[in-house]
């Protein structure tokens, strides 16, 4: 029984509800395999794939400014090779699926807020195996600014008709859990996702942390 008056759990995609990291290590070092550079460990893709695309060619390629054509033509050769591989490894967390049965069981809402643009979030959802599908889908791309502004996860909580407060959004990035707090809702940091050796997240300003999507289930 919920007896926590949360009426929606929002989960974040990348290091949060599905393990992206396998192919999107592919998919970068096959960038650098085509201009005959050495391999990526895993390790630190995994550190950076929260970050974006800018931030795994950033890895592969310090010497490149952002600002230049050639940083953009790798970049847009990473998400070219991600793409055409999206399904082959991805899979939902250890845990996720009981926790998206269980929300299922308690009459509670379950969505997805993620910066990844809907012509990449859309494929690798449509893949994807849930044992209930999202309430609610909102993409980079969905509204105007991406988090760490408010506005996606507001727009995801006007979809599920519901005030903001009565959400739970759980991420792996400071960004998640400052448009969280922007937004009103209880942030969770989950700890099990792509955090970089340096990262702090006990300063974010979140609710609480979980170690493992089971966690999740005592907020409720």
């Amino acid at each position: 029984m919920n007896k926590g008056g949360v009426k929606a759990v929002l989960f974040d995609l990348d290091g949060t509800l599905i393990d992206t990291a396998p192919e999107l290590a592919l998919a970068l070092n096959a960038v650098c395999r085509d201009d005959g550079k050495a391999a990526v460990s895993d390790a630190l893709i995994r550190a950076a794939t929260s970050h974006g695309s800018q931030a795994l060619i950033r890895l592969a390629y310090p010497e490149l400014s952002p600002s230049t054509q050639e940083f953009e033509r790798r970049r847009e050769l990473l998400l070219d090779y991600y793409h055409a591989g999206l399904g082959c490894r991805n899979r939902l967390f250890s845990g996720c699926e009981e926790v998206l049965s269980e929300l299922s069981a308690l009459g509670i809402a379950w969505g997805i807020v993620t910066n990844k643009p809907a012509w990449l979030t859309q494929p690798l959802l449509a893949r994807m195996r849930f044992p209930t599908e999202p309430d609610c889908v909102v993409s980079g791309d969905t509204v105007s600014r991406p988090k760490p502004a408010p506005e996606p996860l507001l727009h995801a909580a006007q979809l599920l008709g519901l005030e903001a407060g009565l959400c739970i959004y759980l991420g792996d990035a400071e960004r998640d859990i400052q448009a969280a707090n922007a937004a009103g809702m209880r942030a969770l940091v989950a700890l099990y996702g792509y955090l970089a050796p340096e990262d702090t997240p006990s300063q974010w300003g979140g609710a609480g942390t979980v170690e493992t999507p089971l966690d999740l289930l005592h907020w409720l």
